[in-house]
């Protein structure tokens, strides 16, 4: 459901009905002695309500939940998260047409992007390429422009709930040193690698992994992310939801995402 078109709608639909109040319909019962319909009114006072939700959700945050395990162990299914939208520019609503250049991708970031094969679904993934950048991955391990990533092995890593391991399996966590900020992946070491591929991200895209790297559709798959399809960027989990784990899980709350 694309709720900036609804939204965006819902804005106009409000915003003509109170101009109609104030300027024609007000001032004509007035003349005649009468009060305007109070339906009217009722709707039109929605339309300053309406327009600051789109301009919050459109230019500062939006909220998104985690539907998947592609981004194990940094989010886990049943994250609600908060992305700041103005990261990467701001953009008009529906149109996603950026009017103001504010910021660019990081080596590192967490980014919700529209998914370049089908742009009404919104994906999350980590930014590892930048525009010029080369990449390969190989034997579970990333290189940038001819060189690893650093990584350092933390041991296995145990999922609770939606998140729980597959049965009879071992995911082992890492910390990678990729941004500004170390971060943990997640790798399967008895999965099979994928077939040792390079890639040379074009400029006005980006190279996108999950986490959990052998769970994950990405650039891997798909290739790049057109700047175009840019939404914002993941910053704080505001709610988890799990009944597997009491429903609430307290302490992912106001996590910050990195």
């Amino acid at each position: 459901m694309d709720f900036a078109l609804i939204l965006t709608v819902l804005a106009l639909a409000t915003g003509v009905l109170w101009a109609l109040q104030r300027f024609w319909l007000v001032p004509r019962a007035r003349r005649a002695g009468k009060e305007a319909p109070h339906w009217i009114e009722s709707i039109a006072s929605l339309f300053p309500i309406i327009v600051l939700v789109l301009v919050f959700r459109s230019f500062v945050l939006e909220p998104f939940k985690i539907p998947s395990g592609s981004m194990l162990p940094t989010l886990e299914i049943g994250d609600f998260i908060a992305v700041t939208k103005f990261s990467y520019g701001l953009r008009l609503p529906v149109l996603n047409h950026r009017i103001l250049a504010v910021g660019e991708p990081q080596r590192g970031d967490v980014m919700v992007f529209r998914f370049p094969e089908d742009e009404r679904i919104n994906y999350i993934k980590r930014v590892v390429g930048l525009p010029g950048d080369t990449v390969t991955y190989r034997n579970k391990v990333l290189f940038i422009n001819g060189e690893p990533v650093e990584q350092e092995m933390i041991g296995p890593w145990v999922g609770e709930g939606l998140s729980r391991n597959p049965p009879g399996r071992q995911p082992i966590k890492r910390r990678e040193h990729l941004g500004d900020d170390p971060h943990y992946v997640m790798i399967f070491p008895d999965q099979p690698d994928r077939e040792t591929r390079t890639w040379t991200v074009p400029e006005g895209h980006f190279f996108v992994l999950g986490d959990n790297r052998d769970q994950s559709l990405d650039s891997r798959h798909w290739n790049f992310v057109p700047e175009d399809n840019l939404v914002g960027r993941a910053w704080r989990i505001w709610m988890h939801w799990d009944c597997a784990r009491g429903c609430v899980v307290w302490r992912r709350i106001g996590a910050k995402i990195h």
